[in-house]
C-alpha cells in the first residue's frame, strides 16, 4: 500500500510539474521583441514562473507599431498565435502599454484562436488616451515632428486612421461624436456602438480566468493614467476622470468587465514608478503568480 501511494504521488507530481501554460508578450509602441528591454523582461518572467514565454512581433517592430493600423496588426497577431503549436492548449498574455490593445483584440476578435486564460496588462490604454503617446512630453526622435500636423489635419480622418496606429485608440473627450464616427478601432474593441453590441466579443473577454490591470502612480505617457484601469475622462471634460466603475462601459457591461469584476476575477493594482517602470519585486508579486505552472484541475480538457 505504501509503495502504491508513493507511486501515485510520484505520477501526480510528474504530471503537474510537467505542465504549464506558455505566455506571450505584446510590446509597446516604438519597441520591438528584439530590444534588450523586451527580451530581458520576457526571459525574467520565464525564469520566475517556469513557463515558456513568446514575444509576438508584428511586422518590423518599432516602425509598424507606429504606422500599421490596428486592424492589420490584429490579423497578423491572430495568425501568429494560431500557428504557434505551443499555444494550442491555451496561454496567457502579458501586455506592455500599446501592446494591450493588440492583446485584447486577439482575445475578442481572433476566430479559432487558442483560449487565453490570464491577461496581465501593464499601463494599457484600455479606455483610450487624449494625446499621442510619448509626444507632448519630449521629442521622441523624428516620429513626433508630424504630431501637430496629424492633430490639426484630423486624427479621425480616414487617412490618419489608416496610416497612424495610435489614432486607433485616441479618444478626445471633447470630440466624442467625431471619435465615434471616425475612430476605426477602439469603439469596436470596447463595444461602444450603441446599436451594434457584439455578444461574442463580450463573451470572449468575460471568459478570462483573471484580468490583472496594473497602473503606474507616476504615469505621464498615458493621459489619463486611469485608462490603465478602464477609467477615463467624462464626456466633454478634460479634467474630470471617472473611475472604471462609473463609466458606461462598466455599468452597462459592454465587454464583460463588470461581470469579471463581480466574479472576483479582476485585480486593480497600482505600483510606484513611471510608465512601465516596474520593479523586480512588483513583477514577482503581481505578474508571476498568473504565469506559473497550472495544476491538473486547471488544465484544458482538450
Amino acid at each position: 500500500m505504501v509503495k502504491l501511494i508513493i507511486l501515485v504521488l510520484a505520477l501526480f507530481w510528474a504530471f503537474t510539474s510537467a505542465y504549464s501554460l506558455p505566455f506571450v508578450v505584446f510590446h509597446g509602441i516604438a519597441d520591438q521583441c528584439a530590444s534588450s528591454g523586451v527580451t530581458n523582461f520576457t526571459n525574467l518572467l520565464s525564469k520566475l514562473s517556469g513557463s515558456k514565454g513568446h514575444c509576438i512581433e508584428i511586422g518590423n517592430g518599432a516602425r509598424d507599431s507606429w504606422f500599421m493600423p490596428f486592424k492589420k496588426q490584429t490579423e497578423i497577431a491572430c495568425e501568429k498565435v494560431k500557428n504557434i503549436s505551443a499555444l494550442s492548449k491555451g496561454y496567457n498574455i502579458v501586455g506592455l502599454s500599446q501592446g494591450n490593445i493588440l492583446g485584447r483584440a486577439v482575445i475578442e476578435f481572433c476566430e479559432g484562436a487558442p483560449k487565453v486564460n490570464n491577461f496581465v496588462s501593464l499601463a494599457g490604454p484600455h479606455a483610450g488616451i487624449a494625446w499621442i503617446p510619448l509626444c507632448g512630453l519630449t521629442n521622441y526622435g523624428n516620429v513626433c515632428f508630424p504630431v501637430d500636423y496629424v492633430m490639426k489635419s484630423g486624427v479621425y480622418s480616414k487617412y490618419v486612421q489608416e496610416n497612424f496606429a495610435p489614432a486607433g485608440y485616441i479618444k478626445i473627450p471633447t470630440a466624442i461624436n467625431q471619435y465615434m464616427e471616425g475612430c476605426e478601432f477602439l469603439p469596436k474593441l470596447n463595444n461602444e456602438y450603441k446599436d451594434q453590441k457584439n455578444a461574442v466579443y463580450k463573451k470572449r473577454f468575460a471568459s478570462l480566468q483573471n484580468l490583472v490591470l496594473i497602473m503606474f502612480d507616476d504615469e505621464e505617457v498615458l493621459v489619463p493614467k486611469e485608462t490603465s484601469w478602464f477609467g477615463y475622462f467624462s464626456d466633454g471634460s478634460r479634467k474630470m476622470v471617472l473611475p472604471a466603475q462609473e463609466t458606461t462601459l462598466y455599468k452597462e457591461d459592454w465587454i464583460g468587465l463588470q461581470s469579471l469584476d463581480k466574479a472576483g476575477r479582476v485585480r486593480f493594482i497600482n505600483v510606484s514608478g513611471g510608465h512601465l517602470e516596474i520593479s523586480d519585486i512588483d513583477t514577482n508579486k503581481y505578474i508571476v503568480p498568473y504565469l506559473k505552472r497550472s495544476f491538473w484541475w486547471n488544465r484544458p480538457l482538450i
